[in-house]
């Protein structure tokens, strides 16, 4: 008899830790990697958890050690190395053999193998980092839900736990759980975006230090705004460079990096005309980010924005409200993309499921969430936007983020994702807006037609089209 239960293919930094988690929630283990010395090296420093791990240096030999019917996860870089591994696994599968891929897949690329696959498939989003894969990550699953029920025990035994609940839950048909993965990470790009302007105001606008905003990220992690992004800001604006002595924050170069899942977000939303301006000013920033040799041109033609602001001009507490704003907005605008996705695919929706599963492991994590969840469960269908609870939040905190955002654009301070969540409110707070223009122009130059208020009518056209 095969002694493991499930394999692992691919002992990267996820892959290792994962398996690890997997090992030490008792479950056998068979694990391969393409480099045989990277395999025994894993085993050695897996320690008392080795017992449980079966390693094995050729395909072959790792099929034939799982129990059968196998399952079998690939923790390999998205993309074509997705479909060699499973292409190489092919000739040693039986029929019944589920196939996991648990990297940072494209769901366009999971529903694509979902349909060409011949074996059982689930496409499945995993976040939390390293330390989530080894601990407790937040697991969204996508695939036939019969086998979702099959490697739920599995799943579930790994996954973060809030108040004793799984963080692992499936979310649909064919590549639903790595779209819900992709969404995540747009979101996460633009809560990181929303903290780092705030962090800019803090920094350029009120000339503190990075010490002090490290105080005051900490005192805003024991309120509204409890999350892990906040929680770690804190300890980066906190910590000292050992070689300099000052501020690590203060030496790290202003350039970030991106693996491409939150412009994928960006890319979806375009294709389903979903409204995700925060998440796009977000992916923009970070590109504009690395054009860090333009910026110092353009800095030394137009020269530096004056910045400095009054302290009493921009008080943290009103900070800390247009913050708590935008991210309302961000998260909003990322459950109604969910919900326009899953209805263009025929996918049933699970909203409330969803921000259940984000509570704890992954990097988006945050009190809200629990609130998020019941929000959407009370109302089914309607923004989160609209729900009594946050309605009144965004009530109570959009004048502070109309603050914050014209105080920081007078005095030149770049702030693209909140002054890109305060448009969309004042848009999508207003009925009767200026499309109609538009329309008009359009019916000007190329006869597209407009719709009239006064009797419903479509296909109208101006005057101008008898000219």
């Amino acid at each position: 008899m095969s002694a493991s239960q499930i394999g692992l293919m691919g002992l990267g930094t996820m892959g290792s830790a994962l398996a690890l988690n997997i090992a030490e929630k008792g479950y056998d283990i068979a694990v391969w990697n393409r480099t045989t010395a990277k395999t025994k090296d894993f085993v050695v420093e897996a320690g008392d958890l080795a017992s449980r791990i079966t390693p094995c240096e050729s395909l072959e030999a790792f099929v034939n050690a799982i129990e059968r019917p196998r399952t079998i996860i690939l923790m390999v870089p998205a993309g074509a190395p997705v479909d060699q591994q499973i292409a190489d696994l092919e000739p040693y599968l039986a029929p019944d053999d589920l196939i996991i891929d648990a990297g940072n897949a494209n769901f366009n690329d999971t529903t694509r193998r979902m349909r060409d696959v011949k074996f059982p498939f689930l496409g499945v989003g995993v976040s939390g980092g390293e330390e989530g894969a080894r601990h407790g990550p937040s697991i969204m699953v996508g695939g036939a839900k019969e086998n979702w029920e099959r490697v739920a025990p599995i799943l579930k035994a790994i996954a973060a736990k809030h108040e004793g609940e799984p963080c692992a839950d499936w979310m649909g048909e064919a590549g639903a759980g790595h779209f819900v993965k992709t969404v995540h990470n747009g979101i996460e790009y633009a809560d990181m975006q929303l903290i780092a302007e705030v962090y800019g105001i803090m920094r350029d606008g009120l000339g503190l230090g990075a010490s002090e905003i490290g105080d005051v990220f900490d005192r805003w992690n024991e309120g509204v705004l409890q999350s892990y992004l906040i929680e770690i800001s804190g300890k980066v604006a906190h910590t000292e460079d050992a070689a300099s002595g000052g501020p690590l924050l203060d030496i790290i170069e202003d350039a970030a990096g991106q693996k491409g899942t939150g412009r994928w977000t960006a890319i979806e939303a375009q294709h389903l005309a979903s409204i995700v301006p925060v998440i796009e000013a977000a992916v923009a920033a970070r590109n504009m980010s690395a054009r860090r040799g333009q910026r110092r041109d353009l800095q030394d033609v137009f020269g530096a924005a004056p910045q400095g602001v009054d302290s009493a001009s921009i008080p943290l507490d009103k900070l800390e409200a247009a913050l708590i704003c935008g991210k309302i907005l961000c998260y909003s605008q990322g459950f109604d993309m969910i919900a326009t996705a899953f209805a263009q695919n025929g996918w049933d929706d699970n909203l409330p499921g969803i921000a259940k599963v984000w509570r704890e492991g992954c990097i988006i994590r945050s009190g809200m969430l629990d609130d998020m969840a019941t929000a959407l469960a009370e109302q089914p269908g309607r923004s989160l936007m609209a729900s009594p609870l946050f309605a009144d939040r965004l009530k109570a905190t959009e004048g502070a983020l109309r603050h914050v955002v014209v105080t920081a654009m007078a005095k030149g301070l770049p702030i693209p994702a909140l002054s890109s969540a305060l448009a969309y409110f004042d848009t999508m707070r207003t009925a009767r807006g200026t499309a109609n223009m538009i329309q008009g122009q359009r019916d000007f130059f190329g006869l597209h037609g407009f719709k009239r208020l006064d009797d419903g009518s479509e296909n109208q056209h101006g005057p101008w089209a008898s000219n």
